[in-house]
């Protein structure tokens, strides 16, 4: 029997300075398209700081896909190697690599968006249909919000530890600042994967809202899915505020939850 690929591809919106702000300014979530940023040692700091939590992040988020579609009765992922934490099975090299560093450079760093390779899943397998699709498709978000919430965790717990060991404070500034960005990246996935964009996740929820006609029509949108995201970011920004407002709100209620908890910046030291 032929296999049905459903690609799921999995596109990342973040700004790297964003994360780090919060240490001067937790009341706030400010994303600036139209601020230029340098190459400056600071910059390249936090790039660095945030890349290893962003790779996770989207590793979990394709691990997640993978792991509900092999509990809905389809081990496509499983069988091919995909199911696996190793990062590497999971790079794409333009959607991963090449096309972050080449938005990044165009930019001047103002936009970094980038994908992980597709998880394939094969929807006939699943042992219902529908139910399959939902749960498959909300199962990375899921793990996001959850990666988001730990984080929080740890950045009160590590504020803790900073307080009971001045000594290694600055070590574990570090690590807060990793975890800052932990619930800026994963709850800017939340919100750029669930727009109603094919092939983005959201999309295959929305899909069942629509008549059975104009789903397949709107499926088939997925095949210029790239275009209109990049015409989103391009000319449509004002609504994509609008719709990552939500997400700028959650932001600020779970770092301004643990406030009180952050360590001076460790570059300070």
């Amino acid at each position: 029997m032929s296999m049905q690929w459903m690609s799921r591809r999995r596109f990342t919106l973040t700004c790297f300075e964003v994360a780090h702000s919060f240490r001067a300014e937790y009341h706030t979530f400010p994303i600036n398209p139209s601020r230029k940023i340098t190459l400056d040692n600071e910059t390249v700091r936090n790039i660095l700081l945030a890349l290893p939590v962003l790779l996770f992040s989207v590793v979990a988020h394709e691990y997640a896909h993978g792991y509900a579609a092999l509990k809905q009765g389809d081990a496509t992922a499983y069988q091919l190697g995909r199911l696996t934490w190793n990062p590497a099975k999971h790079i794409d090299p333009f959607l991963t690599i090449l096309m972050p560093l080449m938005l990044g450079i165009a930019s001047g760093g103002r936009l970094i968006l980038g994908g992980a390779k597709p998880v394939p899943v094969n929807p006939s397998n699943y042992r219902n249909y529908k139910r399959g699709d939902i749960i498959v498709s909300l199962a990375g978000v899921a793990v996001n919000l959850v990666i988001a919430l730990a984080c929080t965790l740890l950045i009160a717990i590590l504020g803790m530890l900073g307080d009971w060991m001045p000594g290694g404070a600055r070590t574990l500034a570090i690590l807060q600042e990793m975890m800052i960005s932990g619930v800026i990246i994963n709850l800017g996935l939340i919100g750029f994967n669930l727009l109603p964009i094919p092939p983005l996740d959201g999309s295959h929820v929305f899909k069942y809202l629509l008549p059975p006609a104009w789903a397949l029509r709107y499926q088939q949108i997925g095949s210029y899915g790239m275009l209109l995201l990049i015409l989103v970011l391009v000319v449509g920004r004002p609504l994509l505020n609008i719709w990552m407002a939500p997400v700028y709100g959650l932001a600020q209620i779970l770092l301004g939850s643990v406030n009180g908890f952050i360590l001076p910046s460790p570059w300070a030291f």
